[in-house]
């Protein structure tokens, strides 16, 4: 990133900018509100394939270079993406076998966006093409800082590709994984409702079934969508690794979903890029961003991102589309920058007259210059601009870790289990909750992470586990750590299936306890809790060895805490209302020895603290009910 940086030299500002959508004569007041709202970054040519090849092996640069050059002139960075995000026309008119094919046997068409089968060997030579073009024709251009891959990768194809040629594709990524038939047979339980295979070509991705499909092929199909969509962006960057090997390449991520395998994209990436865009309606947005900026954080193992969009306003998606009030967008870019980022990016630079997307903000809305949407912006470009030491800084390691797995994810949230009510992200904020409530730094790490630097480990719903990671999360407490477990873990192993000798078997030992048997809660009910109650989950736990912390009303524990060597494990078996959850994190957190990030913060202030190269420590303090942000040094 030294290239990024150094082209840089402070916070990168801007966002996606589409001059291929205006004339001259936008362009020219572009260069001047650019330099009046302090932009020193822009992503251009995102969705511009169809402009640079408007027809098959004929492509056209030359308005490109007006614009890079522009830009270069003006001071102005680019990211520059490589446009394979949304194909023209006439590759599906060309090669339709190209385009992607629903668990329903529809085919998708242009006409929207991302209309293409990421298994397809057609797409990815097409794709690849071009970005040789363009890596050629702008290694060393003096604007370029950093290559952009693609655009959301599965945003709209998020359930991959049933076509022909991604089912051929599925069985050879099957046949890699598994020794034999006979091993797969084994793992996906097929001995159940008569599913065995005799032949390879008897394997079909998970398409449209009678009733429920098979758990684990399930399961793997998601982990197979997850690497076809990787193996798409390696071979772009392979191309941009190749030909320009000293600028950092990125593709950005859409807001948490279960998706991609976050972690495992983020080896592949030189800087994770984010894609945040809260709901200004929404009760606890402003919580739910700092966990996804903590998780963003997590994937490099704590290494600055790019918040690469945002809204400066309103979006144009959700079927109410508020806007941000007066002060929130320069609260949320704060937010950002606390949480380790080193770009306040937004889509878009300037509003467009058509398309889908019309009545997205923007930082030049279709009012232009005077606007409020755009007098918020020039002010918060300059106040960036005044801490140029921020961009590089890390974020300091926090006492706390959160486990986070997409796997399980995907497994925790199947078909068929006792309650289609737990979700991983709904745990997981709810433990994040106090946390961030209490001013605590919290840093999220997968389950193959290292757990020795922390104090408290946090474990939502780990349902899905395998034996090594259950081993070191029982290491990490014996030698002294706190883990808080949550219920439904330690349940299934990495092919979904029961691990043997009671629930949680994997954790027994650890957590002192067997649950005999599941009990959901009825819709909407709770269940008393002695200074509160709980929701969603309720369950019969046998106590061997740990003690009871709270009972639900017939006596059985509801919070349980072991000593297990050195360390103390802790078990939540309902979800407790915030206040209760609060205490007792609380409590937990106090024998673990974690405190606040900063002593005497007012309620509501956030603090997060990054460290520049030389050792200095920079808090970024942000309170959005005050409407308050500063950076203090010490």
């Amino acid at each position: 990133m030294s290239h990024f940086r150094s082209r840089l030299g402070s916070l990168a500002y801007g966002g996606d900018y589409n001059p291929e959508q205006w004339g001259p004569e936008v362009h020219t007041e572009d260069a001047e509100l650019m330099r009046e709202a302090g932009v020193n970054l822009a992503t251009v040519g995102i969705f511009s394939w169809a402009r640079a090849e408007p027809t098959p092996g004929a492509f056209d640069f030359t308005w490109l270079d007006a614009h890079l050059d522009r830009l270069a002139r003006d001071g102005v960075a680019v990211c520059l993406a490589t446009m394979t995000a949304s194909p023209p026309p006439w590759l599906a008119r060309l090669h339709p076998e190209t385009l992607p094919v629903m668990e329903d046997g529809t085919r998708l068409y242009p006409g929207s966006r991302q209309h293409w089968c990421p298994s397809s060997p057609v797409f990815r030579t097409y794709a690849t093409r071009l970005v040789e073009q363009l890596a050629k024709r702008y290694a060393g251009h003096p604007s370029l800082a950093l290559w952009h891959i693609g655009n959301e990768y599965g945003c709209h194809i998020s359930r991959h590709c049933h076509c022909e040629v991604s089912t051929a594709a599925f069985r050879t990524w099957l046949r890699s994984r598994y020794p034999s038939l006979d091993a797969l047979n084994e793992a996906w339980s097929t001995t159940f409702w008569s599913q065995r295979y005799g032949t390879w070509d008897e394997i079909h991705t998970p398409r449209s079934a009678p009733s429920f499909r098979n758990p684990a092929q399930v399961l793997d199909y998601r982990r197979f969508s997850s690497d076809e969509l990787l193996a798409c962006y390696l071979a772009e960057k392979e191309v941009l690794d190749r030909l320009t090997p000293d600028v950092p390449v990125t593709t950005n991520f859409v807001p948490l979903a279960p998706t991609l395998d976050l972690f495992r994209w983020a080896r592949e990436m030189d800087v994770v890029a984010y894609d945040s865009y809260p709901d200004p309606h929404a009760a606890d947005a402003v919580h739910e961003t700092a966990f996804d900026y903590d998780v963003i954080r997590g994937l490099k193992g704590g290494d600055p991102w790019l918040l690469m969009e945002q809204a400066p306003s309103a979006v144009n998606w959700r079927p109410r589309n508020g806007r941000k009030q007066p002060g929130r967008m320069r609260l949320d870019s704060w937010q950002a920058v606390a949480h380790g980022a080193d770009s306040v990016l937004f889509f878009q630079w300037r509003a467009s007259r058509g398309g889908a997307e019309k009545f997205h903000s923007a930082m030049v809305p279709h009012g232009g210059r005077s606007t409020r949407i755009f007098g918020e912006v020039s002010s918060l470009g300059a106040e960036l601009a005044v801490y140029p030491a921020l961009l590089g800084s890390r974020p300091e390691r926090a006492d706390v870790a959160l486990l986070m797995d997409w796997p399980n994810w995907w497994a925790l949230e199947q078909e068929a289990h006792p309650s289609a009510d737990v979700r991983l992200l709904d745990g997981a904020r709810a433990l994040h909750r106090p946390l961030y409530d209490a001013s605590v730094a919290c840093d999220v790490v997968p389950a193959d992470g290292d757990f020795s630097p922390y104090k408290l480990l946090l474990i939502p719903h780990l349902y899905s586990v395998t034996a090594a990671t259950a081993r070191r999360i029982t290491s990490f407490v014996r030698d002294g750590g706190t883990a808080l477990v949550t219920y439904f873990s330690g349940i299934t192993d990495e092919h979904d299936r029961v691990w043997p000798g009671g629930y949680p078997a994997p954790f027994r030992e650890l957590l002192g306890l067997r649950v005999d048997e599941f009990d959901p809660l009825p819709s909407g009910e709770r269940i008393e809790l002695p200074d509160g109650y709980g929701s969603l989950w309720s369950e019969d736990v046998i106590l061997e060895g740990a003690s009871r912390v709270s009972s639900f009303p017939d006596g059985r524990p509801a919070v349980t805490r072991h000593t297990y060597g050195q360390g103390a494990a802790w078990y939540l078996a309902t979800t407790p209302d915030a206040p209760t959850l609060r205490a007792l994190m609380d409590r937990i957190r106090a024998e673990a020895g974690v405190e606040p990030v900063l002593p005497g913060l007012a309620p509501g202030e956030q603090a997060r603290t990054r460290v520049t190269a030389d050792g200095t420590r920079l808090h970024v303090v942000y309170d959005h009910g005050a409407g308050t942000a500063e950076v203090r040094q010490g």
